[in-house]
């Protein structure tokens, strides 16, 4: 499972408009702008070490990130973390496209995978550890999103979710579109993940981290 590459997304310009509320394109990052995803302050803001000494993870095999964009976050987990192969999964063609381009020829292990809105075309229970930064605030229904994760799971596999914090600030989405770390748990358990926790250190962002159990009822 070599292959190829992709990224993450943060310093997200919005096209929005706000009279009669949100349509969905509305919510979502313009791939226009994809430069700002490969801003290093990103690293900063969201650092992987501080996430990766919260997951425990012992073998890092197979690692997702859904709405990866240029694959700024996952060339930072694969050199970081050293799993097998990391899938970059984004549902922009120019996003994937891009990162064909530009990413899969140094990183072969960072593979580009085009998905649908709540849809990843990978097997069931391949994955070590699935992660979404800066997404789940653009998701039409993210439980849909987050069932997704969880099929594509191993059996004691982990899922983390990095978003904007829903409060004033000059960057990121505008604050009404942002979601509550309280919600995500909510819709974490709900798809049917154990040992679901809440990290309110960073600044701008919330991380929530759940596992997948053991045994799973086929799930």
């Amino acid at each position: 499972m070599r292959g190829q590459k992709a990224a993450a997304p943060y310093a997200r310009r919005y096209v929005l408009t706000f009279r009669k509320g949100l349509t969905m394109n509305e919510k979502k990052f313009d791939p226009k702008k994809l430069q700002n995803l490969n801003d290093p302050q990103r690293l900063i803001d969201i650092p992987p070490d501080y996430i990766w000494e919260k997951l425990h993870i012992e073998k890092p095999g197979v690692f997702v990130e859904i709405g990866a964009g240029t694959a700024f976050f996952s060339v930072a987990f694969l050199q970081k973390f050293e799993p097998l192969t990391l899938f970059a999964c984004d549902l922009s063609e120019v996003m994937i496209n891009w990162v064909k381009e530009n990413v899969s020829s140094k990183y072969p292990d960072i593979i580009p995978v085009k998905t649908e809105e709540h849809t990843v075309p990978l097997d069931d229970r391949i994955a070590d550890l699935v992660f979404m930064i800066n997404l789940h605030h653009e998701l039409e229904d993210p439980s849909l999103s987050l069932e997704e994760a969880y099929r594509i799971l191993k059996p004691d596999g982990k899922i983390f979710v990095v978003d904007w914090k829903k409060k004033d600030m000059p960057e990121g989405p505008p604050t009404k579109i942002r979601c509550l770390p309280e919600k995500v748990k909510e819709q974490m358990v709900n798809a049917g993940f154990k040992d679901v926790v809440i990290y309110n250190e960073l600044q701008k962002h919330f991380l929530v981290i759940g596992e997948k159990a053991i045994f799973t009822n086929n799930k």
